[in-house]
């Protein structure tokens, strides 16, 4: 069997690694793709170096753009790839412009779609990210959730039994995979901290950077928060130089995107983690690290619910507030029990066992006879 499996940004390199690694080793013939959504070594190369993560087959050097040009550009190129490059199941992972453009292009070309990540839903259409994961699951065949809500997200949506698989989290078998590397990192040290006695920050969601009000209102906050808790701030490219000149408060520690390796050390010793990032929200949870989020909605309620991550929004009394009663009373330690490290395995295990066997049709084909 031949599986095309595409990464595109920071996150996805997480996800794809234990996908890849489980197929191999069924004797799948795995062919990976870069799309080159995220091209700066900070965050491509230095991932691919720290997970053992071979070099693509492909990369397509698609860098940035509008949404519509990014994506475009992705599908023109991808549709390309694909005609001189025959697979029979392409896996997109995740929510990112690239994850929609790869899986429409293998839609259309006849190629069976697995989508891991699969029924993730914020509810919020004002997020990229929404449009993203909603169209790619919709195109898909194969839809590997990782959490019991997104499961049942799927099927509210009409999703046959037959597409659903209850997989796990792929990140958090990177992170398991990877637990022992991270506490050997002297980052901690480094940067002048001590375990425990820390918050870590990272903002990169355009709601949250892009308008220099909001920004600086939550720059304000953290500087606050600083006083009471040193911070440390992992600054995304893309929030880099949206806070030039805003100027940093005391007590915050700025860094440059850091290596898998050195973030998952920083966040395994911190106090808390403030963050606007999703899979962030899965990584404390699987830590038992309290996380704050920094948005009014998640697409992964699990953390909330079975997790240590609150969401609080971006008003200042509320982030104070959240903050003071973590630091004072800290949180429950909790995680969903499937996140247990072989989601890649199961993933592996549905692609080698159902890709030859007839999966009914498309959900799209299926709304074309219900309205006949």
């Amino acid at each position: 069997m031949r599986v095309i499996c595409v990464a595109a940004a920071r996150p996805n390199f997480m996800k794809v690694k234990p996908v890849m690694d489980a197929l191999e080793a069924k004797g799948a013939e795995v062919v990976l793709v870069h799309t080159g959504q995220h091209y700066d070594p900070s965050m491509s190369d230095v991932f691919f170096e720290d997970l053992g993560i071979r070099e693509p087959d492909h990369h397509l050097g698609v860098g940035s753009g509008t949404h519509a040009e990014h994506t475009g550009q992705v599908m023109v190129a991808f549709e390309q790839l694909l005609d001189s490059n025959p697979a029979d199941v392409l896996v997109v992972v995740g929510d990112v412009n690239s994850t929609l453009a790869c899986a429409i292009v293998g839609a259309k070309a006849g190629v069976r779609v697995a989508h891991v990540e699969a029924g993730l839903r914020s509810r919020d259409w004002d997020m990229p990210e929404e449009v993203n994961r909603v169209v790619a699951d919709r195109v898909s065949d194969y839809l590997f959730a990782p959490s019991a809500d997104a499961v049942e997200n799927l099927r509210s949506e009409g999703y046959r039994d037959d597409q659903i698989h209850l997989a796990g989290n792929v990140m958090i078998d990177t992170l398991l995979s990877n637990a022992d590397r991270a506490r050997e990192r002297d980052v901690v040290s480094r940067l002048g901290l001590h375990p425990g006695a820390y918050g870590l920050v990272t903002l990169h969601r355009p709601s949250n950077v892009d308008e220099p009000e909001v920004l600086e209102d939550l720059l304000g906050t953290l500087g606050e928060i600083a006083g009471r808790l040193p911070l440390v701030f992992s600054v995304h490219p893309r929030t880099r130089a949206k806070i030039e000149g805003l100027g940093m408060p005391d007590g915050i520690t700025v860094t440059e995107p850091l290596g898998y390796l050195d973030f998952l050390a920083l966040q395994a010793s911190s106090a808390l983690v403030l963050t606007d990032s999703g899979g962030i929200q899965e990584e404390t949870t699987a830590l038992g690290i309290p996380c704050l989020t920094l948005r009014t909605t998640t697409e992964r309620p699990i953390t909330i619910s079975d997790g240590t991550n609150q969401l609080v929004g971006i008003e200042r009394d509320a982030i104070l507030r959240a903050t003071s009663s973590v630091l004072d009373d800290g949180v429950e330690p909790r995680c969903p029990a499937i996140w247990d490290g072989h989601a890649g395995q199961r993933i592996a295990d549905v692609i080698m066992t159902k890709a030859d066997t007839s999966l009914g049709p498309r959900p799209t084909d299926l709304a074309a006879e219900v309205e006949s």
